[in-house]
């Protein structure tokens, strides 16, 4: 598989993420940058993984995996989006506070569910991982971190509309991940 290739899969796999780090960026208040750094992180490191997984994985597990990896995703970022949801009404600027580690857990799962089909395909063409799950992880973690910090801005000037289109965001793209593997 040529560079440009494995560049391309890298960016198409970290859109979810890209996307999940503007809605959490705009939510956060105090300490963005470790909050960017966790998030840049967790994200970028769970993307280089699952296709490790994947590829490991083989044939084996592929029917089981594809029979629910869409209803994990959308499961996790939905309810995490009616949390944002839920608590912009509690907070009175609808920013909270850092990101905790739990919940950068759960959205770095369900922005990677993808990668490991990826994986699982990089093992059908009997493709080496190494260099690929190194692209993907360094490209995913650069553009969280990124997207974490445009987030960030965005909440400066929206304030509390933000949470809310943060979690609808979330949701969003949960359905947007059901609804692709359903149609």
């Amino acid at each position: 598989m040529d560079f440009a290739t494995v560049i391309l899969i890298a960016v198409g796999l970290s859109m979810d993420a890209f996307a999940v780090s503007i809605a959490k960026g705009a939510t956060v208040e105090r300490n963005r940058a470790s909050s960017a750094i966790l998030i840049a992180s967790l994200f970028g490191g769970f993307q280089a993984l699952m296709p490790v997984v994947g590829w490991a994985a083989g044939l084996g597990l592929k029917d089981i995996i594809m029979d629910v990896d869409h209803w994990v995703a959308f499961g996790l970022l939905a309810l995490i989006g009616a949390k944002m949801i839920h608590d912009s009404a509690k907070d009175e600027n609808g920013r909270g506070g850092e990101v905790t580690v739990p919940i950068a857990l759960v959205l770095a799962v369900a922005t990677s569910i993808d990668a490991l089909m990826v994986g699982l395909g990089f093992a059908f063409l009997e493709i080496p991982i190494l260099i690929p799950v190194l692209i993907i992880g360094i490209v995913t973690l650069a553009l969280s971190y990124l997207g974490f910090v445009f987030g960030s801005r965005l909440g400066d000037v929206f304030g509390k509309k933000i949470k809310v289109l943060g979690g609808l965001i979330l949701i969003a793209i949960g359905v947007r991940i059901l609804m692709e593997h359903m149609l």
